[in-house]
């Protein structure tokens, strides 16, 4: 698995980010021109992200 800073945020990526105290992975449910829909895969309602928020975050891309 490969990481990459602050790569284009897509439908369906990983991303690492910070939320409060807590560095949160998250699955990316949509991603559009001015923010992000995010489920963290822990039973918790999803959350939306403005990209003007999103000035630090990790995304996971898979290597074959």
């Amino acid at each position: 698995m490969t990481t990459l800073l602050n790569e284009k945020i897509e439908t369906g990526d990983v991303i690492e980010i910070v939320r409060g105290d807590d560095v949160v992975t998250a699955l990316v449910l949509l991603a559009a021109d001015q923010a992000v829909i995010l489920d963290a895969c822990d039973g918790s309602t999803p959350f939306v992200v403005k990209h003007d928020e999103l000035v630090e975050y990790r995304k996971f891309v898979p290597t074959a």
